[in-house]
């Protein structure tokens, strides 16, 4: 049985910004199981990285960045927990204040940001399109892999999943 309302009484409700590939509705959908409510947004003082070797990019804080993304709005505990699980260790779920695109009305949202902010592996700008045109395919298997095992882990450790998240894994 699934809980849906808080020990308060009031469903639970969160508004995450993202900026990668989770801007794309056939990802939303896999690992949400559901297409929520978009809005696009604005995060100031961060940049959006590529990460070598990698099919999905990383934020972190930069003086003078702007990151282009969108809120998936009104999410379940259970699907911020998908997202928790997915991003893992690697990022950190921080609160965040966005700017609406289309209202300029400003926003606290969570969003996550690379652990390591000295990562030397970030470098350039990660670009949507490109991703899409090369990697899509690819991270939406990562993806259905990384559904199969949060239903049915079988001794296996999410550290099997990440590897598929990779450019150059080998193919299972």
């Amino acid at each position: 049985m699934s809980r849906t309302m808080t020990s308060s009484g009031q469903s639970p409700s969160h508004n995450v910004l993202v900026y990668g590939s989770f801007q794309e509705p056939s990802v939303v959908n896999l690992i949400l199981e559901c297409n929520p409510l978009t809005i696009s947004a604005q995060l100031h003082g961060y940049h959006l990285y590529r990460l070598k070797g990698r099919l999905h990019p990383c934020i972190s804080p930069s003086e003078n960045g702007i990151i282009n993304g969108k809120i998936l709005s009104g999410l379940t505990d259970a699907q911020l927990e998908n997202l928790d699980m997915i991003e893992g260790d690697e990022y950190v779920r921080t609160t965040v204040e966005v700017v609406l695109t289309d209202t300029s009305e400003k926003m606290q949202v969570e969003t996550f940001v690379w652990a390591n902010k000295d990562d030397p592996d970030m470098y350039g700008e990660w670009d949507f399109e490109e991703w899409k045109k090369l990697h899509m395919e690819k991270f939406i298997e990562a993806s259905e892999k990384f559904i199969e095992w949060k239903k049915n882990p079988d001794g296996r450790t999410r550290e099997e999943f990440a590897k598929f998240v990779n450019e150059d894994s080998p193919a299972v």
